[in-house]
């Protein structure tokens, strides 16, 4: 096949949408497909563009043609400057995809959201070669925005959810990774026949449990009796982290228990300041892609809060990492949601926002050795049910041969 993929985000960024990204466009040319990619240079979750990687100049990654249209990156991302964000790139690789599309003549044009704002470009670029459309939303970007207060007011709410509708509707395919977002998908107004569900997923084989402590515990002096809850990710809004230095000031010994913090994003600076004056709440150095095992093997249990507002808007990527490594998930969320259910037989459930319940489950797991255990190998058995990449890209692979014939 010829697929040209249309998205703002793509490797090297190591977490988020553009890792999940550039892992869909390596494996699909590793099985000998033929792929090109408009993207923005790297710049997530940092917020700082990489400028080792200029616009408009062709480079290979992993088989695939790369192509990166500039875009502005706000300093301080605001709701404002995000949406300068989404428009600077949507406009600047409007050019790029229309001239691969006539050049290129794909037979799929797969446009990836956020950002929504290059849908209408991605469709005409579609257009004027008569290639499929396909949609993979990662995010419901427009109901995340006005859900969390980054943008306001009910008239440019309305005007953007009813754009979003009529643009939804006019891809062949439109895929999303988690069950209930893929029924808001139909009540947005896609058929049902079009929608196909297409979860984000974890390697196996680079992440799993380790038989012994994890060598971070040394090179950071951590104690070897020290229990450790992770959060391991994007620092960022949707997140809710806000709370674990309320939580780590609820822990109570023995045994001796931390919060282990490592990543990046807008809300680093905010949760560095919380750590300087508690001492059970530790922010870990950003740690490289390629010691992300020994990082997660690092937890004996993982946490991730989420705010309730942005419940089963997203499916966090980060967790099927959390459960390929073989530990217990504590997951402050909605208890009728897609993230409860995926973690129901691996961890424990607790309200959004609720720090004292969140301690409390800590507190329970740190105490009983025997229960991480248990949870940990159920967490690794959910992982090579549901979450196995090759699995779910082969299903995907399959899906996009059955669109073009």
């Amino acid at each position: 096949m010829r697929l040209l993929l249309y998205g703002l985000n793509f490797a090297p960024e190591p977490t988020g949408v553009g890792k999940f990204s550039g892992e869909m466009a390596a494996w699909l040319a590793a099985r000998g497909h033929e792929l090109r990619a408009v993207v923005a240079p790297p710049y997530y979750p940092l917020w700082r563009r990489d400028r080792s990687f200029p616009p408009f100049r062709e480079e290979i990654w992993q088989g695939v043609r790369v192509y990166r249209a500039p875009l502005y990156v706000p300093d301080r991302p605001t709701g404002t400057t995000r949406v300068a964000h989404l428009l600077s790139f949507a406009a600047a690789s409007l050019p790029l995809a229309w001239w691969h599309a006539v050049s290129f003549h794909p037979e799929v044009l797969i446009a990836v959201a956020p950002t929504l704002m290059t849908a209408p470009g991605a469709m005409a670029a579609a257009a004027l070669t008569g290639a499929k459309t396909w949609l993979h939303v990662q995010d419901f970007e427009t109901d995340a925005a006005f859900g969390l207060g980054l943008l306001g007011g009910s008239g440019p709410r309305e005007a953007a959810l009813t754009s979003e509708r009529l643009i939804l509707r006019r891809f062949n395919r439109v895929s999303t990774i988690s069950e209930p977002m893929r029924r808001s998908l139909i009540m947005k107004g896609v058929a049902p026949d079009r929608t196909r569900l297409l979860p984000n997923w974890t390697d196996l084989t680079s992440i799993r449990p380790f038989d012994s402590t994890s060598p971070l515990r040394a090179e950071l002096g951590i104690p070897a009796d020290t229990v450790v809850a992770l959060y391991a990710g994007t620092l960022g809004e949707k997140q809710g982290l806000e709370i674990l230095a309320e939580v780590a000031s609820r822990l109570e010994s023995p045994p001796e228990m931390v919060i282990a913090v490592a990543g990046d994003g807008p809300g680093r600076t905010r949760l560095a300041e919380a750590a300087a004056s508690s001492p059970r709440l530790r922010l870990l150095p950003l740690q490289p892609i390629e010691r992300l095992n020994d990082l997660l093997n690092l937890a004996d249990m993982h946490l991730l809060p989420e705010r309730a507002e942005a419940a089963d808007l997203v499916m966090p990527s980060k967790l099927g990492g959390m459960l390929a490594s073989g530990r217990p998930v504590i997951a402050a969320v909605r208890p009728d949601g897609a993230i409860a259910t995926a973690v129901a037989d691996a961890g424990i459930v607790v309200p959004p926002g609720d720090a004292a319940a969140i301690a409390t489950a800590i507190v329970q797991l740190a105490r009983d050795p025997a229960r991480r255990s248990a949870l940990g190998r159920a967490a690794r058995r959910i992982a090579e049910r549901n979450w196995d990449r090759d699995a779910i890209l082969q299903r995907f692979e399959k899906e996009l041969l059955l669109l073009i014939r």
